[in-house]
């Protein structure tokens, strides 16, 4: 999930880990069967992605061209299903040993397209205070992406 932000920052037991100002904050959720390549492809979507306003006001600028930076914030509640009785099920996120890998290669390859990127600590418990700007918030599943072909 990303969001348009003005400003964000995370903290995880009590020590802040991430801050940025204009840019994308990514909540990041790894899906079982997710790889290297859905990391790479999701990385580059993401840097290229052109939703800040230009002069016009049209949402046409990628968060590189506004000299923006990103916070990713792995979440694997993203993978949450939710549609069976009133506990979520997390049997769709990827086992943690899997997952922490592919988030460090999404961070790289978003470092490597030219994005400053700043990070939560995976695993902890982490407090993320942002302010949405738009707001625009965006869902993009590698499960529906051209990698999965």
């Amino acid at each position: 999930m990303i969001q348009r932000a003005a400003r964000a920052d995370v903290t995880a037991g009590g020590t802040e880990t991430g801050r940025i100002g204009r840019g994308l904050v990514i909540l990041l959720g790894v899906a079982a069967g997710d790889a290297e390549a859905d990391a790479d492809w999701l990385a580059a979507k993401c840097a290229g992605l052109r939703i800040f306003e230009d002069p016009a006001g049209r949402m046409n600028l990628s968060v590189k061209d506004v000299a923006g930076g990103a916070l990713v914030v792995s979440n694997f509640t993203l993978c949450a299903d939710c549609v069976h009785g009133r506990r979520p099920s997390f049997d769709g996120a990827e086992r943690p040993e899997r997952a922490e890998p592919l988030v460090r290669r999404f961070v790289e390859a978003l470092i490597a397209a030219g994005v400053p990127t700043e990070t939560g600590r995976f695993g902890a418990d982490m407090a993320l205070s942002l302010v949405n700007d738009g707001p625009v918030t965006l869902w993009i599943d590698t499960a529906n992406a051209p990698v999965r072909r």
